[in-house]
């Protein structure tokens, strides 16, 4: 048996007659930066996503620290945010210029939990940055209206969350901005890097314009120094064509989270990822969680079935963040889930036999290990 956690060459198979003759036409024109596929795609991202504006970039981290330095991020300034996701969220605050304040997650659906909110508040705290882990989003109308009673803006970190719902409203729209990544193993994934603003507010979409070209407002006139967070041509026509299939996609991978939860919905030591009210997930990653997650992981791939950690280590505890001075049992939800929770395959040419192989040998190997659910 061997079940990959990820197939990205069975995704371009099925598509690289559309984006070959667009890259080559690409390489005859020379036009590599900007242009009518840069362009396409922040149109048409905008549109899938209900928002106004869309603004292409270089990756998900330049996207979420270019809002930061548009939004005025600086020294002293705290961005509240979670810590058990990639640290590219707290990289963005930090190299903007502020601190990364963290609190706690719910147990069910592994997302910020808006109950611990209040009490991380400061006279400093300038922002939050929700993210909508595993393709959930998290709990937005009270995150929003703590936000709008402090006068706190809200980033959404969308990176695993393309075409996400809650309550009607399409992830990257809620908030003051979000930031999407198209790192190739994303639901939308490039052929290499890239990332999206997305936002409402005109004064903000411009002025990241300005921050992922070197400041310009037009060719070698500087309004301010930016940065280089472009994002290419090639980048640009690969997710135009990709763009696409992602609503087909994810009703794929809809239906396979929705057969993953059937099939162990009563299997002994395994909790599946319970559904936050009012969300319809795009499940980026299918994660449950198992006592001796380790020993079950190490079993399962050597039967031939790929597993994934998402996340070991929480960020408070990385020796990145040693100087934050935050130790064990500090945020407890998120320690406990980063021992025990496994990422299961997923990906839209699952097959449903692959995944009853999957659930067969996830309780097979929790029956060999001895553990049992919580």
């Amino acid at each position: 048996m061997n079940i990959p956690f990820l197939d990205l060459k069975a995704q371009h198979r099925a598509i690289k007659d559309e984006i070959l003759p667009l890259w080559a036409a690409i390489l005859e024109q020379g036009s590599f930066i900007g242009g009518e596929h840069v362009e396409g795609l922040e149109r048409e991202f905008a549109e899938a996503c209900g928002v106004r504006y869309a603004v292409a970039v270089g990756s998900g981290t330049d996207a979420l620290r270019l809002i930061f330095i548009a939004l005025g991020l600086g020294p002293g300034d705290e961005v509240i945010t979670v810590p058990n996701t990639f640290i590219a969220t707290t990289e963005a605050i930090t190299q903007a210029g502020g601190r990364p304040v963290f609190v706690d997650v719910r147990p069910d659906t592994y997302n910020m939990d808006p109950e611990a909110i209040e009490a991380a508040i400061s006279p400093r705290t300038r922002g939050i940055v929700p993210v909508h882990l595993y393709g959930q989003p998290a709990d937005m109308d009270p995150i929003l209206r703590i936000a709008a009673r402090h006068g706190l803006w809200v980033v959404e970190d969308a990176a695993q969350a393309h075409l996400a719902e809650y309550r009607g409203r399409k992830a990257g729209s809620m908030g003051t901005a979000a930031a999407f990544s198209f790192y190739p193993g994303k639901n939308l994934g490039a052929c290499g890097e890239a990332g999206m603003i997305t936002t409402g507010d005109a004064e903000l979409a411009a002025k990241t314009r300005m921050l992922r070209d070197h400041g310009q407002a037009r060719k070698y006139y500087h309004d301010l120094e930016g940065y280089n967070a472009r994002c290419d041509a090639l980048q640009a026509a690969a997710l135009r064509v990709k763009l696409k299939y992602l609503p087909a996609w994810t009703e794929a991978r809809r239906n396979h989270a929705q057969l993953y939860r059937r099939l162990l919905g009563d299997a002994a030591g395994v909790v599946t990822p319970a559904i936050g009210a009012g969300t319809n997930p795009v499940w980026h990653l299918f994660v449950v969680q198992v006592d001796g997650r380790d020993e079950v992981m190490e079993a399962m791939n050597g039967a031939g079935i790929h597993c994934g950690l998402h996340y070991p280590i929480p960020l408070h505890l990385q020796k990145a963040y040693a100087a934050m001075e935050i130790g064990a049992g500090a945020f407890p939800v998120a320690e406990e889930l980063s021992r025990r929770a496994l990422s299961l395959p997923m990906f839209p040419e699952l097959t449903d036999q692959a995944i009853s192989d999957v659930c067969r040998g996830l309780e097979g190997a929790v029956r060999m290990n001895g553990v049992n659910a919580r």
